[in-house]
Order: C-alpha cells, then sequence, then structure tokens
C-alpha cells in the first residue's frame, strides 16, 4: 500500500507537466502573428523605399531634415558616399514627379533617421536609400509648425519603429 503522500505527488507532476504545453500554444501563436506583422511591416518598408538625394537644409540630434530631389547628384564619383560636401554643384531636378515605385526619387522636404557613419553638416548632401517610419514635426521658423515624411536610413530599425509607432500612438515626432 502506497502512503498518499506519493500518490498526491504523482498526480501533480503529472498535471504540472501538461501544464507549460498548454501555456505555451497561446504563446507560439502571438510569436507566429507578430512575426507574420513583422514581415508584413517589412514588406510595406521594401515597397515604400525611396532613394533620397539632396541638400541637408537642417541638421538635428535624431536626424537630418532635406530637400530632395537633387537627381544630378547621382553620379561619379558622388555616390562612392552617402554624404557628399556642400561645396558640390547641385540642383534640384525641375519638374520632378516622385513615382509611387521602390526606389524612385523622393521629392520634397523629408526628415532623415539612422544615418549611416560621419558628420552631416548642414547644407552637405546627401545620396542614400531610405526606408518611409512616418512623419516628423518641427517648427520651421517662429511658431510655423511643419509636417514632413520621416524616413529611416536602416531597413531594420524602420521596421521596428514603424512597429512601435503602430502599438502607442501618436505616429509623429516633433522638434523643435
Amino acid at each position: 500500500m502506497m502512503p498518499l503522500s506519493i500518490i498526491l505527488l504523482a498526480v501533480s507532476v503529472v498535471a504540472q507537466t501538461n501544464r507549460p504545453l498548454a501555456d505555451n500554444v497561446p504563446s507560439a501563436e502571438k510569436n507566429t502573428s507578430s512575426t507574420e506583422l513583422k514581415e508584413q511591416v517589412r514588406n510595406r518598408c521594401i515597397q515604400g523605399r525611396r532613394s533620397i538625394c539632396g541638400k541637408i537644409l537642417e541638421v538635428f540630434p535624431n536626424g537630418v531634415l532635406v530637400e530632395a530631389g537633387y537627381t544630378n547628384l547621382l553620379r561619379q564619383p558622388l555616390t562612392k558616399s552617402w554624404l557628399v560636401p556642400g561645396i558640390v554643384t547641385a540642383s534640384p531636378a525641375r519638374n520632378l514627379i516622385e513615382s509611387k515605385e521602390p526606389g524612385a526619387v523622393c521629392t520634397g522636404t523629408v526628415f532623415v533617421t539612422d544615418l549611416p557613419r560621419g558628420k552631416p553638416h548642414r547644407y552637405d548632401y546627401v545620396i542614400l536609400c531610405g526606408y518611409p517610419t512616418g512623419e516628423f514635426s518641427y517648427v520651421a521658423v517662429g511658431s510655423i509648425k511643419k509636417t514632413v515624411r520621416r524616413f529611416s536610413a536602416n531597413l531594420d530599425k524602420a521596421v521596428n519603429t514603424t512597429l512601435a509607432s503602430t502599438t502607442a500612438e501618436p505616429s509623429s515626432t516633433t522638434a523643435k
């Protein structure tokens, strides 16, 4: 005859071995859905990528404000670096219309974050690929507030920023 404590111990061990399996099912489903969501956001970022070539209008601690559309920067030897000194002669393309195709040349004023290594200065030029991450608001002159498209020069950071902004609103960042 077995003591009652051994029988209860055996029953609790069986119950414990089955319990974690049931707890892992929702966790596995959650990981799968978050993986799918991350992949969807990544695909949207890739589809929305733009070729950003333009003049730096302002340098912020977290990125640069760029007047994009300087297609004549896309020439050798300028394309060897993402950052081109302001002494280069360049001008915005006239009558340039931005296409919706991935990798199209970006037009207008945009904010770019997650830059490669280097020290950008006002009126230097950038040539890089940007992935959409929402909007950026800043105070232009006096109390005039402007909102522009925000891009990241790093795909992984763009995906993480976009995922973070979908779970926490508002999606725009403000600089003063």
